[in-house]
C-alpha cells in the first residue's frame, strides 16, 4: 500500500495559505516532495475569489475591510468563498496517471469527491457527490471542491462546512443571483449546511481529519503518515509569501474593467458564470483587450490568457473573433460545462451592444441597460408606451410608497419618472413588489403593448431575467446604480414590498432613453 504524507498546517492567513498552495504543487511537480494531503485553516477570516475572477465584482471590499476579513485569490478556478476559522480546508497533491486520477477532469472530480463522501459518512453524515464538483447532503451543499493542475502534477481541494455565520458570509460576498434563481431559492441559506447544523454538535478537528484521511485510504488504497513541510518547502515558501501578498496578485490578475471604455456581458452555463469585459476603440472598431472572468475551472488555467492575448487589437467583428475561437478550439484544454459557443455567444452580444454607440450612447450608458425580447433597434423604431418604476425609489413614509399615484412633491427621482411619463405620454405604474411585477406584464401582454421602459437594479434583472422574457412584451430596463436591497441582504423583504431604504433612478438614462425613443 503507498504512502502518502499528511501534513496539517493549521491556522494561517490567506496569503500564507495561498503561498503553501503554489509551493508544494510545483515541489510535487518537479518530484521534489511525495504525494501530499495538506489540512488547513484560515485566521482571520477571509473572501478568497476563484482564479479567473475580478476581485471587485465578486467581494464587498469596504465591508471586509470594515470587519477585519480578509482578501485573497485562490490558485484554483471557482467561485468566491467565505472561508472562517471553523471551517476545515482539505487538498491533495499528486501525479495524474490515467488510472487512479484520471486526465478527464470530469471522472477526477468524481473519484476525488467520493473519496471525500465516503469520510463524511464515517461522521454520520448522510453526504453524497453532486457533479460536477459538490458534496452535499440532503440537495444541500456541505463541501465545495476544485482544482488546477501544474506540469503533470494536480492539486484537489475541498472546503469543509463545520459551522457558518452565514449573514456574515453574505456581506462579505457578492453572491451571483443568477446562481440562486435555477430553484426559485431566494437564500443562501436554503443552499448549504454544516456539520454542526446535520449532527447538532461539533466533533473535534481530529475526529474531522480521521474521518476524511480513512475515506480516501479506502478509495485509493494508501494510507498516510504525519509528516512536517520540507526545508525546500519553507524556503520556498518564504521567497514566495511576499508575492501572494501583493495587491497585483490579489486584484491586479482578474480587473473589473473600466465602464468607460469597455462593455460586460455575462452568461449562465453548466460549469458556471462566464462574464466578459471586453475594451474597445469605438473609433477604430477594434478590440483593445478582453478580460474573462468567472466561477469556472480551467485545465490548464492559462487557456483563457491565450484566448485573451489572442483577441488584443484585432477588427471589432465576428469573423475575427470566431477565427481566435476556433484556434483556441483545436488546443487541449478542459473548461468543464463550458463550451466554445458559449464564448461565441458572449461576444456577439458584446459586438451588437457596441453597435449602439451610434445614437450617441457611451459605453457606460450602454451598459446600464437591460434589453428583454428585443433589441435596442426594435425600441427606437416602434416606441414603448408604459413606463414601470420600482416603489423602493419612493420616499419612505410617502403615502404613495406602496400604491400608483405621485404628487411630484421633487423629494424623490420617482417624480422625475412621473414628469418624464406625462411629457410623452406614458402610463407610468409603480411596481410594488414581485407578483405585482408579473400582474403588469400580463396585464401588457393582453392589452398588446408595444413596449415598456422601466428602471430595476441589476441583481434583480438578473435574477428574473427569465421571468420578464416568459411575457411577450418587449422591454427595456434601466439599471439602479446605487446601494439597493441585494447589497443589503434585504432581497426577501423587497420581493415582497417592504424593503424600508430608498434608492434613486438614474433619472439622466432614461430621459436620455426617451429621448432617443421619440425624437422622431
Amino acid at each position: 500500500m503507498e504512502t502518502w504524507r499528511v501534513v496539517d498546517t493549521g491556522l494561517l492567513t490567506g496569503a500564507e495559505n495561498i503561498t503553501l498552495d503554489r509551493v508544494i504543487l510545483d515541489a510535487r511537480a518537479e518530484g521534489l516532495i511525495p504525494n501530499t494531503f495538506r489540512f488547513l485553516r484560515f485566521n482571520p477570516p477571509v473572501a478568497l475569489v476563484g482564479y479567473h475572477q475580478s476581485v471587485e465584482q465578486e467581494i464587498r471590499i469596504s465591508y471586509c475591510n470594515e470587519n477585519n476579513i480578509d482578501i485573497n485569490r485562490r490558485i484554483t478556478g471557482g467561485g468566491a468563498i467565505y472561508f472562517s476559522p471553523e471551517h476545515l480546508g482539505w487538498e491533495l497533491f499528486a501525479t495524474l496517471d490515467g488510472d487512479r486520477f484520471p486526465y478527464k477532469v470530469d471522472l477526477l472530480y468524481r473519484k476525488l469527491c467520493t473519496a471525500a463522501v465516503k469520510g463524511l459518512r464515517k461522521l454520520g453524515l448522510k453526504a453524497r457527490f453532486r457533479p460536477k464538483n459538490d458534496i452535499e447532503i440532503g440537495h444541500r451543499k456541505i463541501s465545495g471542491t476544485g482544482g488546477t493542475s501544474s506540469g503533470g502534477a494536480f492539486m484537489f481541494q475541498g472546503t469543509l462546512l463545520v459551522d457558518l455565520d452565514v449573514n456574515r458570509m453574505l456581506r462579505a460576498l457578492k453572491v451571483p443571483v443568477k446562481k440562486l434563481s435555477d430553484k426559485e431559492i431566494d437564500s443562501l441559506k436554503e443552499r448549504v449546511t454544516t456539520i454542526k447544523w446535520e449532527l447538532g454538535y461539533i466533533p473535534s478537528y481530529n475526529e474531522i481529519k480521521k474521518a476524511i484521511l480513512e475515506g480516501f485510504s479506502e478509495e485509493f488504497q494508501i494510507q498516510f503518515e504525519e509528516q512536517e513541510l520540507t526545508e525546500f518547502e519553507r524556503r520556498e515558501f518564504l521567497r514566495k509569501l511576499p508575492y501572494f501578498k501583493s495587491r497585483e496578485w490579489i486584484y491586479g490578475i482578474r480587473s473589473a474593467g473600466n465602464q468607460d471604455n469597455a462593455v460586460f456581458t455575462l452568461k449562465k452555463t453548466p460549469g458556471g458564470l462566464v462574464r466578459l469585459a471586453l475594451s474597445v476603440d469605438v473609433e477604430l472598431n477594434s478590440i483593445t483587450s478582453a478580460f474573462i472572468t468567472g466561477d469556472f475551472f480551467a485545465y490548464p488555467p492559462g487557456i483563457i490568457y491565450d484566448l485573451e492575448a489572442g483577441l488584443k487589437h484585432i477588427p471589432l467583428d465576428m469573423r475575427e473573433i470566431n477565427r481566435i475561437l476556433l484556434k483556441i478550439s483545436r488546443r487541449e484544454f478542459q473548461i468543464p460545462g463550458v463550451k466554445i459557443s458559449d464564448f461565441k455567444l458572449l461576444f456577439k452580444e458584446a459586438v451588437e451592444r457596441v453597435k449602439y454607440t451610434r445614437y450617441g450612447l457611451t459605453l457606460s450608458e450602454i451598459n446600464n441597460l437591460f434589453l428583454v425580447n428585443e433589441k435596442l433597434d426594435y425600441f427606437l423604431t416602434k416606441g414603448v408606451d408604459t413606463l414601470l418604476l420600482p416603489y423602493c425609489s419612493k420616499l419612505v413614509g410617502c403615502e404613495y410608497r406602496h400604491k400608483e399615484g405621485c404628487t411630484l412633491c421633487g423629494l424623490c427621482t420617482v417624480g422625475d419618472g412621473y414628469k418624464l411619463a406625462l411629457k410623452y405620454n406614458l402610463k407610468p405604474f409603480t411596481i410594488v413588489n414581485y407578483e405585482h411585477l408579473e400582474e403588469k406584464l400580463a396585464e401588457l401582454d393582453e392589452a398588446g403593448s408595444k413596449g415598456y421602459i422601466g428602471c430595476c437594479c441589476e441583481q434583480f434583472y438578473e435574477k428574473h431575467q427569465p421571468d420578464f422574457e416568459k411575457f411577450k412584451t418587449p422591454g427595456l430596463l434601466i439599471n439602479i446604480e446605487q446601494t439597493t436591497c441585494y447589497d443589503l441582504g434585504l432581497e426577501k423583504e423587497a420581493y415582497k414590498g417592504r424593503f424600508e431604504s430608498q434608492t434613486s433612478l438614474n433619472t439622466p438614462l432614461l430621459e436620455k432613453m426617451l429621448y432617443l425613443i421619440f425624437k422622431k
